[in-house]
């Protein structure tokens, strides 16, 4: 195929997971041993054609000398702030530079880039590829699986297997203190990773931040479980959580950065107010990032990168990658970058975690009359 196609770059952009270093090596395959482009590697997400001089290393198939398949993180760096449409300078003043960006891109003569990132990170990317004149395809990744246009993006897999884990490691200390063990998770505003995990992990209350719940209730579920004859109880909460009153847990950091944290305190601090129970917190916080990818991660990021060396070749830019069903498609960036996807309130995890009597806050859900669909 004559596509005019010589040269791609490839970057990653937001938070880090498992499976990015998958990611890269598919499409530096690909565009190598199946069109023979060119294939450069952006250092630390658009900072990389930025800075100057230039961020950015050659990938060749003496690159992958096999571990990186196996490895977390993102051997090119990345970066989830300074916005280059609105940058903020050392001197507190605000610049754009998307020209800077465009002008990188021209100076390695890019004819395409594949963005490894979330909703947020293809929004602005796509922006500035527009600027420079190039296509895009964006490969979705994230622990919190919320990306619109995919069943599953890179990452998830491995996040969710780490917490089970956990909670396989937080049970037999409860039982056998006789506690309420709290694990607080991430998934800002998505209780995807929480409702996963907490059902593979035999959690006894998963709170969301998609669905209302009261203390009353995570308090009754947890007295129901020690009346039934067990010493102990395994609460998950998302780290998007709010007080029952609607207050945000955030924690400040340097630079004025503001983040989820804390609501597991202070569901520690409430349950044992109304239980009795000893109670404990554990916040997994970035561990989930982290670690060796999943058989998942890897076939997915595997069979997204291939794909997206595809669809570059084929010149339908503007695109993401997403897995549906059993394949995997291309989805409009129109569809992809309107927020984030929560968790549904009335779909099948919900319903499955209630079907197993665990609590995941008020029902809001209207429930179906089994004698009308005989």
């Amino acid at each position: 195929m004559n596509s005019g196609i010589r040269t791609i770059g490839v970057l990653t952009s937001g938070g880090d997971c498992a499976g990015l270093n998958a990611v890269i090596r598919a499409v530096t395959y690909s565009a190598i041993q199946t069109y023979g482009w060119k294939v450069y590697g952006i250092m630390d997400g658009s900072m990389g054609l930025i800075q100057r001089p230039l961020q950015f290393r050659e990938l060749t198939m003496g690159t992958f000398g096999g571990n990186y398949l196996r490895e977390g993180g993102t051997f090119l760096g990345t970066t989830n702030k300074g916005d280059p449409f609105n940058f903020p300078m050392p001197d507190g003043t605000i610049k754009d530079r998307s020209e800077e960006f465009a002008e990188g891109c021209r100076m390695l003569g890019l004819d395409a880039l594949v963005v490894i990132g979330g909703d947020g990170s293809m929004r602005i990317l796509s922006r500035l590829c527009e600027r420079a004149g190039i296509g895009m395809v964006g490969v979705p990744k994230t622990i919190d699986n919320d990306v619109h246009g995919t069943d599953y993006a890179v990452g998830f897999a491995t996040s969710i297997n780490v917490v089970t884990e956990a909670l396989d490691r937080l049970q037999p200390t409860a039982a056998s203190h006789h506690r309420v063990m709290i694990l607080e998770v991430m998934g800002r505003d998505a209780g995807h990773i929480a409702i996963n995990s907490g059902i593979a992990g035999g959690a006894d209350v998963i709170l969301v931040p998609e669905v209302p719940y009261s203390l009353d209730g995570v308090a009754r579920k947890i007295r129901t479980v020690l009346a039934q004859g067990r010493s102990h109880a395994l609460v998950v909460v998302a780290e998007g959580v709010k007080t029952e009153s609607g207050e945000p847990f955030m924690i400040s950091y340097s630079g004025g950065q503001q983040r989820y944290g804390g609501i597991g305190n202070y569901l520690t601090e409430k349950i044992a107010q109304m239980t009795g129970a000893e109670t404990r917190v554990t916040i997994l916080g970035h561990v989930q990032r982290g670690g060796i990818p999943s058989t998942r991660d890897r076939l997915l990021a595997s069979a997204f990168g291939v794909k997206a060396v595809d669809l570059v070749a084929q010149k339908q830019f503007g695109t993401m990658v997403g897995w549906q069903g059993r394949s995997v498609v291309a989805v409009p960036l129109e569809k992809v970058c309107i927020g984030p996807r929560s968790l549904d309130p009335c779909g099948t995890m919900v319903g499955t975690a209630r079907g197993l009597g665990i609590y995941v806050g008020e029902e809001i859900c209207p429930i179906e009359d089994p004698a009308a669909t005989i």
